[in-house]
């Protein structure tokens, strides 16, 4: 990337300012996810989801947007993928493999041929069965490690997302205080990356925002923020990010972003995900 104009290089840590995720915010992530009944789950993890690691920075100036998609494929992803198509945007997909959208598996080799990185998100995505225990939560990513099998290469698909967040409560009714601690650790040792989100959409909520306010509220979360990884869905229920994606794709662009995966952000600022 070329600096010009005499610009002063200096290097950015990610502090409290990018790390933020209060509790006004994680009230404003809550949500419904697909499959979890009337379960309602904290949305925004409440402690660092991004630290440093090995001493890197980002140039001044450089700014990094990772679009971000939840509990897919589903009828709305072809859309979504011909839109990243069209605009010439790479994404994330943290995908599961539930009864309703197991059809749509096959979505996933498409997204990998036209450059975007698959993740894991777990197959059932009900809080009750996947957080009744660690053994349990393993047993469900094994699951939906063999359904993704024939669409992408595991050995590329290193990074999860926990359903509601790496810091979520709810989990703790069906598993126990420290079942998330645990899975963490539990993350690690297996070799897997854990990261979490500090925009949120807010498209999974009730009531089916409009595609005009979850652009608001991805431009009020993205403000002053250097690096954004942004929580959306990509499920039968969100058409309306589909209406709203080219209109973020185009404000981020606006602000001077550059679009990556998770994974390319990590290489380029050296972060892991939460401790």
């Amino acid at each position: 990337m070329d600096y010009r104009g005499g610009r002063i290089r200096r290097k950015i840590y990610f502090g409290t300012a990018i790390l933020m995720l209060g509790l006004v915010l994680g009230m404003r992530c809550a949500q419904l996810p697909t499959g979890c009944g009337d379960e309602t789950v904290t949305g925004i993890p409440q402690d660092s989801w991004l630290q440093v690691d090995g001493g890197q920075a980002l140039e001044e100036g450089t700014k990094l947007v990772c679009l971000t998609f939840d509990d897919g494929p589903s009828p709305t992803t072809t859309q979504v993928l011909d839109i990243l198509k069209e605009e010439q945007v790479p994404a994330t997909f943290f995908v599961t493999a539930a009864d309703h959208n197991r059809e749509y598996l096959p979505l996933i080799a498409r997204a990998v041929e036209e450059g975007h990185q698959i993740a894991l998100h777990t197959a059932k995505h009900r809080y009750q069965d996947i957080y009744a225990s660690t053994e349990a939560f393993w047993l469900d990513i094994k699951e939906l490690r063999q359904s993704i099998c024939h669409y992408v290469d595991l050995s590329t698909v290193t990074w999860l997302r926990f359903p509601g967040g790496s810091t979520n409560t709810v989990s703790h009714k069906y598993g126990g205080s420290s079942i998330m601690k645990d899975l963490k650790e539990q993350a690690r040792e297996k070799g897997y990356q854990v990261i979490d989100w500090n925009v949120c959409a807010e498209d999974a909520v009730g009531g089916h925002p409009t595609a005009s306010q979850i652009l608001k509220n991805i431009k009020e979360d993205a403000q002053d923020k250097s690096v954004c990884v942004v929580l959306m869905h990509d499920t039968a229920a969100t058409a309306t990010t589909v209406q709203a994606l080219p209109d973020i794709v185009s404000w981020f662009r606006s602000q001077g972003f550059t679009f990556c995966t998770v994974e390319e952000m990590a290489r380029q600022t050296g972060q892991t995900g939460p401790a």
